[in-house]
């Protein structure tokens, strides 16, 4: 029907319902990308706006440009930002979950207790397929502070079970204080360890944040 509406009409007519669709198009691109940023659960609305790069240092074949084009998404590509407290690392995997939002691409962040208390919570009240399913749906995955909080047994193997079901299937970003070797002690089971870190390493990149902590860098208290 609007075949026939663009044909019969006059060019004023043509370039009105031009003008309509292109606005409708705009309209569904927006609020698509306003669910997408709603559902990522940020915990605020950063962006790569004026981001200080300068405390990370980047693997020799991959830099800056690559990131920010989010070219690791188009791959399954995950992403390990490690370093020092209060350099970036959370403002910088937030602002990469809202820079694939604006562009269509699903995203949830979490924190590491977070996570694995909701699927303590999915798995206590028998609906754990269910929530694995919610996760696995998002294109990009955050894991903020890995390393911040111990972990039980329990919560140790349902964190492997998101890494492992998302491997070479969406894109990962950990955050992070703690050096691989030490990973051990978060999972309780050095094996497990090892294995979580050997499909984030196969096709994924380490950026490393070193400095002082922006908070402490800019506190009252001082």
């Amino acid at each position: 029907m609007m075949e026939e509406y663009a044909r019969k009409g006059t060019p004023k007519q043509r370039e009105f319902l031009y003008d309509l669709l292109i606005a409708e198009q705009r309209s569904r691109t927006d609020a698509r990308r306003a669910r997408l940023l709603r559902a990522a659960k940020l915990p605020a609305l950063k962006t790569l706006d004026g981001y200080d790069f300068t405390a990370i240092t980047f693997p020799a074949d991959y830099g800056r440009e690559q990131l920010t084009d989010l070219d690791f998404l188009e791959h399954a590509q995950d992403l390990i930002l490690f370093g020092d407290v209060g350099t970036g690392k959370t403002h910088l995997a937030t602002a990469l979950a809202v820079a694939a939002c604006r562009r269509g691409i699903s995203a949830r962040f979490f924190t590491t207790a977070g996570l694995v208390m909701q699927l303590r919570r999915a798995k206590a009240e028998g609906r754990l397929d269910k929530e694995l399913a919610s996760v696995a749906k998002n294109e990009l995955l955050i894991i903020d502070e890995f390393g911040y909080l111990p972990i039980d047994d329990e919560g140790a193997r349902l964190l492997f079970q998101v890494i492992a079901d998302g491997y070479e299937k969406r894109s990962l970003v950990v955050t992070t204080n703690l050096e691989f070797k030490r990973w051990g002690m978060v999972f309780g089971d050095e094996n497990m360890a090892a294995a979580v870190i050997d499909r984030l390493v196969h096709h994924g990149r380490l950026l490393q944040f070193r400095g002082q902590s922006y908070r402490v860098k800019n506190a009252l208290m001082r």
